[in-house]
Order: C-alpha cells, then sequence, then structure tokens
C-alpha cells in the first residue's frame, strides 16, 4: 500500500480519466478557432500556419506523443503517465496562452501537442483494464463523451468571446489549464491498472525461471492475430480520421469559404454537431454498445457517416444540407470508428504491449492527418471542394467496408477471456 489515502476507484475512476480527453480535444479545437487571430497578431506566413497545424495535437505533434506514451505506459505503468503528462499539458498550454511571438507559440503547440498524444494510449487502456466485462464499452464511452464535450463547450466559447478577439482566444486556453489542473488532481489517488501489474509479476516469474521468451514489439507483426487487429483498427481509424481529423480543422474554412458563412454562424454550426455527437455518444454507444451487435451499431454508423457526405458534396451548400449534414454526422460520429477503435484496440492486444500497439497505431493515423491536412486545401483550391469530397467518401466507405467485414466478437467477454481465445491458454510471453 503506497498511502493511508483512498484510492479512487470505479466510475469515479472512469471520469477522472476520461476528463483528460476533454482537455485534449479541446486544445485541438481552441488552436484550430484560433488561427486566424495569431496569425494576423504574430504576422505568421503560410510556412508558420503549416507547422503549427502539422505540428500541433491535431497531427504530428500527438503522434510523436502517442509513440513515447504507449512505450512508457507498457513498460513503467499506467499509473506514472497520469501524474506527469498533465503537468507538461499545462506548461503546455501556459506557454501558448501568453504567447507574444512565434517561436513561443510554436514550442507551446509542440508541447501541448505532444502531452496530449501520451495521453491518448494510457487513457483508453486503462479504463478498458478497469471496466467491468459488462460495462466495457459504456466506460470507454465515457472517455469518447468527454471528447466531445470539449469540442462542443470550446466552440460555444469561441463564439461568446468572439468579440474579444485574440483576449477571448487566451481565455479559453486559460479554462483549458484551470480543468487541466482539477483533472490532475482528481487523478493523484488512481492505483496502478490491476491487470499490468498481475501481467508484471507473471513475467517477471517467466522471465526468473528463464523458460519463455521475453514478448517484444516485433510479435504486432509477428503474430497473425495481432496483424489482422493492425488491419482493422488502421483500417476503420485511419480512413475515418483522414476524413474527421481534416474536419477538425478545416470544417469552419469550408463553411465560411465555399458556404459563405461567418466565422460566428461557423463555430455554432460545428458546436451543434458536437452536441448530436455527445448525444448519441451516450445514448448511443455508452447505452448499447453493451448489450446490441457491435457490426450493427458500426455500420449504422459508417452509413450515416457517407451519407452526410455525399449531402455536402454534391447539393447545393445552403442552410437546408448544412443542417442535414451537421446531424448525419454528428450523430454518426458519436457511434462511429473513434468510440469502437477506443474500445477494441483496448480488447485486441495482450497486456504487456496493449499500450505500446495503441501508441503506434495513432502515430500512424496522425502521420496520415498531417500529410492529408497539407494535401487538402491546396486540392479544393487547385481541382475544387467536390473533388475534395470525393475523396473523403471514399475514405469513409473505405473505413465501413472495413470495419463491417473484420468487426471482432468481443462483447460481454474479460480482457482474459479476449486474450485466451485469440492467443491460446498460454499468452505469447
Amino acid at each position: 500500500m503506497e498511502d493511508g489515502r483512498k484510492k479512487t476507484t470505479g466510475w469515479k475512476a472512469t471520469i477522472a480519466i476520461a476528463m483528460a480527453n476533454y482537455i485534449e480535444a479541446g486544445a485541438i479545437i481552441a488552436a484550430a478557432s484560433s488561427l486566424t487571430l495569431w496569425q494576423a497578431y504574430l504576422n505568421i506566413d503560410s510556412v508558420g500556419v503549416g507547422l503549427l497545424s502539422s505540428l500541433s495535437a491535431n497531427a504530428l505533434g500527438a503522434a510523436v506523443g502517442a509513440l513515447i506514451g504507449g512505450y512508457i505506459t507498457d513498460r513503467f505503468g499506467r499509473k506514472i503517465v497520469f501524474h506527469y503528462d498533465l503537468l507538461v499539458y499545462m506548461f503546455g498550454i501556459l506557454f501558448i496562452m501568453l504567447s507574444f511571438n512565434f517561436p513561443m507559440l510554436l514550442a507551446g503547440t509542440i508541447i501541448t501537442g505532444i502531452a496530449v498524444g501520451v495521453a491518448v494510449p494510457v487513457s483508453w487502456t486503462y479504463i478498458a483494464e478497469e471496466a467491468p466485462s459488462k460495462q466495457r464499452a459504456a466506460r470507454v464511452g465515457a472517455a469518447q463523451l468527454a471528447w466531445s464535450i470539449g469540442p462542443m463547450i470550446t466552440f460555444f466559447l469561441a463564439v461568446l468571446l468572439e468579440p474579444l478577439g485574440l483576449f477571448g482566444s487566451r481565455l479559453i486556453f486559460l479554462h483549458l489549464f484551470i480543468v487541466a489542473f482539477v483533472t490532475w488532481f482528481l487523478r493523484k489517488d488512481l492505483p496502478e491498472s490491476q491487470i499490468w501489474s498481475d501481467d508484471k509479476e507473471k513475467k517477471q516469474l517467466e522471465m526468473k525461471e528463464a523458460n519463455v521468451q521475453k514478448s517484444s514489439v516485433k510479435d504486432l507483426f509477428s503474430l497473425k492475430v495481432n496483424r489482422q487487429a493492425i488491419y482493422l483498427l488502421i483500417g476503420i481509424y485511419l480512413f475515418w480520421n483522414l476524413t474527421s481529423g481534416a474536419m477538425g480543422y478545416f470544417m469552419p474554412y469550408i463553411y465560411e469559404n465555399v458556404g459563405g458563412l461567418s466565422n460566428g454562424q461557423a463555430n455554432l454550426l460545428q458546436a451543434f454537431l458536437w452536441m448530436l455527437t455527445v448525444l448519441t455518444t451516450y445514448f448511443g454507444f455508452m447505452k448499447l454498445g453493451d448489450k446490441v451487435n457491435q457490426r450493427f451499431l458500426f455500420g449504422l454508423g459508417a452509413v450515416m457517416g457517407v451519407v452526410a457526405w455525399l449531402i455536402l458534396t454534391f447539393m447545393p451548400m445552403n442552410w437546408v444540407t448544412l443542417i442535414l449534414f451537421v446531424v448525419l454526422w454528428g450523430s454518426a460520429a458519436g457511434i462511429g470508428a473513434q468510440a469502437f477503435y477506443a474500445l477494441w484496440t483496448s480488447e485486441l492486444f495482450i497486456t504487456r504491449y496493449r499500450a505500446t500497439a495503441q501508441g503506434l497505431m495513432y502515430f500512424i493515423v496522425r502521420s496520415g492527418i498531417a500529410v492529408w491536412s497539407f494535401i487538402l486545401p491546396i486540392l479544393m483550391d487547385a481541382l475544387s471542394f467536390t473533388v475534395a469530397g470525393v475523396v473523403m467518401i471514399i475514405f469513409l466507405v473505405i473505413h465501413l467496408v472495413i470495419g463491417i467485414a473484420m468487426t471482432p466478437n468481443t462483447r460481454g467477454k474479460t480482457l482474459e477471456q479476449i486474450e485466451e481465445e485469440r492467443y491460446g491458454v498460454s499468452t505469447p510471453s
């Protein structure tokens, strides 16, 4: 026993972990909604804007952080990341909030992005490992819920604080700093993951007996079950995120430049979209994910996403089509690839490299978003939004087919049961 304080467990622990998703997603939206304000204030050229977007929490910053976080989480435990990651995040947020030149803003963006990436694999891993088998989707869905609430509130704040200009943006980052501090305080009494602790003892015993080889990351590619999981998870998450991730930065731009909306109208529309995602995450994924056929639930969200982009791409962009798009996409996102990726990626790998696998895949996905985010505005300018929309639709159809074809049969099973079914009685060690 580490000290005499009462440990934080159950739903309270889940909420303490999930709150990180609020500030992580909030950081992405806060940066995106204030990009033009910083550009005007610091006279940032197009190269500087590209650096900010590509190294942010939406792209390479988070990608690198996820690689680091996955390794630390599996090597040293889940708890150590909870103690230090948010301190780094708060330091980065302070840099951004107080920036008065471009190097300071860029440094804060990189630090925040890495901190966001570090937290992703440990959050989903810890929640899944500590959740009851009959409530795993509900518990993992809490992280997705917080991820959706972050952008919703941040967009609403952007609308309310728009008259204050850049000072309003600094206040948005201040609110993220405060929430991060509260979350860090709530996490102080989290216990180590019991599954990880048990697996560590087992691994040490095996190494002591010297009759079994130590597992390594190469198992991710040498074992067929791992390759199948990687195909599924990158297939749904990368291709869905090539659309969704680009939307995180460019939808306000599309609303304004293609649809003719004002900045305030664009932010309000995005806030409404995220509100729908919050509702369907709670009433759809959290309430039904442990009870109904997951192939059906995933497929429903995927089809709704494709229809949303068909409407946005091929119909005139007016208020009717924009509302239809927002309703369909916002609702689909709550039961879509993000939620199922968070669930399945925590179920389909063994404990000793579960977070490492997540970190590696998250790195691949976020790197893909960084490349596509660079190409997208050029594609829209050179060819048209319609061409870009067709590419988005192709991405979504690919993720739909992969997800429906490869949905795993894990609902209601313990992680130990899933591990035994996939790897055999003697887990690779």
